[in-house]
């Protein structure tokens, strides 16, 4: 498929949406993926934003955001690999930011791991600094993450 990010629409999600969403979580996280039961209970958690990206109908993405009535934590950002490098991560984590932005959050948190090397870049193109490393974060695989840090106090972007 040969799908711009043009041909991608950016929506919340629903249950409905779960199988496509368990299939993603496994290819891309493997071991470390979340359970069909803690997928299912975060998409609808207090204080969630979960958004997916579709083309064609497809979901092929997925994002979600935490917002504890002052930061927010991106909980989540995935790509299907076969749409990976074309914007749709941008999107999504635009589409949290602008809802961090409305619901009044003062920051953004998210970690990433530390060789992520895509994902770094992405976040830091959009504000994001580190703030330092978690030591075997990553479970299993003993990874480490960063912590970022996007300040939304003051900043009028949309």
């Amino acid at each position: 498929m040969s799908a711009t990010v043009d041909d991608v629409v950016v929506r919340a999600l629903t249950a409905d949406d779960l199988p496509d969403l368990e299939r993603m979580e496994v290819a891309l996280f493997g071991a470390a993926a979340w359970s069909p039961e803690s997928l299912a209970a975060e998409i609808v958690g207090p204080g969630r934003w979960y958004v997916g990206a579709t083309v064609q109908g497809e979901l092929v993405g997925y994002a979600g955001l935490w917002f504890d009535g002052y930061d927010a934590q991106v909980m989540t950002v995935g790509t299907d690999e076969r749409f990976q490098g074309r914007g749709l991560g941008r999107r999504m984590l635009e589409n949290l930011l602008a809802h961090a932005r409305s619901v009044g959050a003062a920051v953004v948190l998210l970690e990433v791991r530390v060789d992520n090397d895509a994902a770094i870049h992405l976040y830091e193109s959009l504000g994001f600094e580190r703030l330092g490393k978690r030591r075997a974060y990553y479970q299993p695989g003993n990874i480490d993450a960063w912590t970022m840090r996007l300040d939304l106090r003051g900043d009028g972007a949309a």
